[in-house]
């Protein structure tokens, strides 16, 4: 396992990737030019991809619920795969596209090395960001982080959506009595704070080009400005 996560370590050092979160704002933008760049999707991005026009490179998912609910399907992308550990629990093995990174890491908020393990971090854009640092890539532009959501409960509290999913590019995402984990922004900002200090402290960075998002912790840029038209 190690071995192999050695191996694409710095395999994109230098280069940008375009990080695709899964907001609603996806729906707003023109993803085709993504066809020819590096990108990194994320948890069931597979919903998207016929209407987005572009297929991700690589791809994150931590979640269990994500993991279970969307096995076959994340089987099925031909994309380099970083699972979280739960992906084991939801029948997902190591083959020659996936990899398994260990996520009980306790010991620091970013992993700049996944050999030894990564961080959850509240929110897989934050275990994706990690992959990227791992990658190499020294700029993260972000996509789909509209970090706004509709909900009933706590954070971390597990709810059952029963109508469509208003928080995802997709209704179908948690929609229609699948449940979800209500998102913890307080958390998932403190994590953000710490991975934009470790690219920043590398020479590295990360824009955020969410189409109206509402984080305010990254670096912000209109979608043009760093896409194209």
């Amino acid at each position: 396992m190690t071995i192999r996560l050695a191996r694409l370590r710095n395999r994109h050092r230098g280069q940008r990737c375009v990080l695709v979160a899964n907001g609603p704002s996806l729906q707003r933008m023109d993803l085709r030019p993504l066809r020819d760049a590096w990108t990194i999707g994320l948890n069931k991005i597979h919903l998207g991809l016929a209407a987005f026009g572009f297929h991700p490179r690589y791809f994150v998912a931590i979640n269990a619920r994500v993991l279970q609910q969307s096995a076959e399907d994340i089987r099925a992308l031909d994309s380099v795969k970083l699972l979280g550990r739960h992906a084991l629990a939801a029948g997902l093995q190591e083959d020659a596209l996936t990899h398994i990174v260990n996520t009980d890491i306790i010991d620091t908020r970013f992993s700049t090395d996944l050999t030894q393990g990564m961080h959850e971090g509240w929110t897989v854009t934050h275990a994706a960001l990690q992959v990227a640092y791992h990658l190499g890539f020294a700029e993260v532009v972000i996509i789909g982080l509209d970090h706004r959501y509709e909900m009933q409960g706590a954070p971390n509290e597990a709810r059952r959506m029963q109508g469509p999913d208003p928080n995802h590019f997709s209704p179908d995402y948690f929609g229609h009595g699948q449940t979800w984990d209500n998102p913890d922004l307080a958390r998932s900002e403190e994590s953000f704070r710490i991975a934009r200090a470790a690219f920043e402290a590398d020479g590295r960075r990360i824009i955020d080009a969410t189409f109206g998002g509402a984080c305010t912790v990254f670096e912000r840029a209109h979608p043009r400005e760093v896409l194209g038209p």
